[in-house]
């Protein structure tokens, strides 16, 4: 494993792909790490030298003490970018990985080749469903809300056929730190960003879900809205369109970042 060593916090990573290639990160979901990313590794590393990093919280990365905030998620990337000399870098994020993505256009914009902004949203569900979640993972663990989870994030279709898929996706969540998933919970939670996506000024694609029900189609046009440059792009799939949808994740991530 690679790992980087911080002050506060260990961040394991992995490189793909050629180093003269562009560099291309991708950023994972709540409660995921970066195998999440299995449908895009071969495809995407041809064409860009690929970084995929587990979050703090997750995975092979340690769990420092919550709660967390996105902006905290994005400096560990600014980090992790610095260690590896990558001056630029285009950005490609899932759901909080997407809000990381989306911290980095507005905050670390000289960083930024290009952001891909995937089933995410501005602002993510509500003060009062964030805090039940919190509360009943605290208590009882992973295990009682994964199966909501795994029906947010995958049609009943995309279940029934690929259960190898989504058995892989209940066993990443069950294995994820607990105070690491609450901590990154609370992130989500606080921000907000429907009054800063305008000062995105970087090239933007924002993928969305046709069936998505936790970061909606109108979550995708409105911050497609915001944003001087970005296109918007409707995936046949749920919340997790990178593995549902995976060749026109694909072939939309491709045909975004060489046009």
């Amino acid at each position: 494993m690679a790992i980087l060593e911080l002050d506060e916090v260990r961040l394991h990573y992995e490189l793909s792909g050629t180093p003269d290639n562009p560099v291309l990160v991708l950023s994972n979901s709540l409660g995921a790490d970066l195998s999440m990313w299995f449908p895009q590794v071969a495809e995407l590393s041809r064409h860009f030298h690929l970084l995929r990093y587990d979050t703090r919280g997750h995975g092979g990365s340690s769990t420092p003490s919550g709660p967390y905030s996105i902006a905290q998620l994005a400096n560990d990337l600014l980090d992790l970018l610095d260690h590896l000399d990558i001056e630029r870098a285009s950005i490609c994020g899932i759901s909080m990985g997407g809000m990381v993505s989306l911290w980095m256009g507005i905050h670390a914009a000289d960083r930024v080749d290009r952001l891909i902004l995937a089933n995410t949203a501005a602002h993510i569900g509500t003060l009062e469903s964030w805090n039940t979640r919190i509360a009943t993972v605290e208590a009882q663990g992973l295990e009682p809300v994964v199966p909501a989870i795994l029906e947010r994030w995958y049609t009943p279709a995309f279940r029934t056929a690929s259960p190898e898929v989504v058995e892989h996706t209940r066993a990443m969540i069950a294995a994820t730190s607990v105070p690491g998933y609450v901590a990154c919970c609370a992130a989500v939670r606080d921000a907000d960003f429907r009054h800063e996506a305008n000062a995105v000024h970087a090239p933007a694609l924002v993928l969305s879900g046709a069936y998505d029900q936790v970061t909606t189609p109108a979550d995708g046009h409105f911050l497609q809205s915001q944003m001087a440059h970005a296109n918007y792009r409707q995936l046949t799939a749920a919340h997790l369109s990178n593995q549902e949808a995976a060749e026109q994740f694909n072939a939309a991530v491709l045909h975004f970042l060489q046009n």
